[in-house]
C-alpha cells in the first residue's frame, strides 16, 4: 500500500488508484457520480466517499487536490486524539494562562 492511500489516519484504499486515473479537472459533483460510494476508513469507523466530498461545490485539477479535501473534510472520528498536544503533561489550553509559560 502507498504512503499517499493511507495519510493522517485517513485509508483510501483503491478509491486512491481510481483518483490517480481520473481525467482532470474535474467537479465534485462528477466525482462522486463515479466513486460516491468508496467507502473511506479511518481508525473508528468509516465514511463514504459521497458524505465526505459530495455537500462541496469544487472542481479539482488534480487526485492530489481530491485527497486534500478529503483530509479537511473527514469525520472527527478521523482525527486521532482531538486536542492532543506533544508539549508534555500540564500544557495549559491558553499559554497566557500559564505564567511560568516562556517563549522563545
Amino acid at each position: 500500500m502507498a504512503d499517499r492511500d493511507r495519510e493522517m489516519g485517513v485509508e483510501l484504499g483503491e478509491l486512491s488508484d481510481e483518483l490517480d486515473e481520473h481525467d482532470y479537472p474535474a467537479s465534485s459533483d462528477d466525482l462522486v457520480e463515479e466513486y460516491g460510494d468508496y467507502e473511506i476508513e479511518y481508525p473508528n469507523g468509516s465514511e463514504r466517499f459521497e458524505e465526505v466530498i459530495g455537500p462541496l461545490n469544487e472542481t479539482y485539477e488534480s487526485a492530489d487536490d481530491v485527497r486534500q479535501s478529503i483530509f479537511n473534510m473527514v469525520d472527527s472520528e478521523a482525527v486521532g486524539r482531538q486536542r492532543y498536544t506533544d508539549r508534555g503533561a500540564g500544557a495549559a489550553e491558553n499559554p497566557e494562562e500559564d505564567p511560568d509559560q516562556e517563549s522563545f
